[in-house]
């Protein structure tokens, strides 16, 4: 048991650590290799949403591995289709200067609506695929990863110390002017890391009472939300993204969030 839950942790890590990685250094090539990149990750995301379909079919520890990859791809392929440029939003210039509340809102939703659109498409199109199935472990990966984004989106506008604006690339250099710099932690990070602290917690007690097969899911969960929590602290701490990814980011050019606002 102690085994599985190990090889669980590590395989979550491992995904977690090189798919960001991989976008990295797909985002730091010359942009006219971009579209080649994203048909090449587009064929990926086909074959993403057969290893969904498939391991939705029976809860089993091969499945819990299927389906947490397939859905690490298909989010990717959301990531990189952000981080290219190629669906954004229909806003892509910076934003109005002087402009708080509401209207800061308005275009900062803006900027990437389109991104936000794609993102509840491919929820609900999971949706559809999970009614009658017995595996949720793809369903509920990608809704944890969409609701830490959601939560990483809202900590960049509200405010934190390290926002991470120098890591955009080139062509997205103008969301910097969205982001919001803290001296110190918002209540909506206490609130946000409160709840996600609590998360944690319950999916580390889920998969203490369950078989094998059940087991793995709930790590598989419970370590990229602890992932995510670290995300969250990156925030707060100055901690160079180089120490993490340098193999993908190199020297010569600046390197890009994997968190779009």
């Amino acid at each position: 048991m102690v085994t599985e839950v190990v090889w669980a942790c590590v395989f979550t890590a491992l995904c977690w650590w090189l798919g960001t990685g991989v976008i990295l250094w797909l985002d730091r090539l010359p942009a006219r290799s971009f579209r080649f990149s994203l048909a090449g990750w587009t064929v990926l995301l086909a074959l993403s949403f057969w290893g969904v379909a498939h391991s939705m079919q029976a809860v089993s520890v091969f499945n819990a591995y299927l389906a947490f990859g397939s859905v690490i791809v298909m989010w990717g392929w959301h990531e990189l289709a952000f981080l290219t440029g190629w669906i954004t939003g229909p806003r892509k210039t910076p934003l109005d200067p002087g402009l708080t509340g509401w209207p800061r809102f308005v275009q900062s939703v803006q900027v990437m609506l389109y991104h936000e659109l794609a993102l509840l498409a491919n929820f609900a199109v999971l949706w559809w695929m999970q009614e009658g199935q017995s595996s949720h472990v793809a369903i509920c990966t990608f809704a944890l990863l969409w609701c830490m984004r959601l939560s990483a989106k809202l900590n960049l506008f509200f405010g934190v110390p390290q926002n991470g604006a120098q890591y955009l690339p080139a062509h997205l250099k103008y969301l910097a002017s969205y982001f919001r710099t803290t001296r110190g932690m918002s209540l909506w990070f206490v609130l946000s890391m409160g709840v996600a602290m609590g998360t944690w917690f319950w999916l580390v007690w889920l998969a203490q009472q369950g078989a094998v097969a059940i087991t793995t899911g709930w790590v598989m969960l419970a370590t990229l939300l602890g992932l995510a929590i670290v995300e969250h602290i990156i925030m707060i701490f100055p901690w160079p993204l180089e120490r993490l990814w340098g193999w993908a980011m190199g020297q010569t050019t600046k390197p890009a969030l994997t968190t779009p606002p």
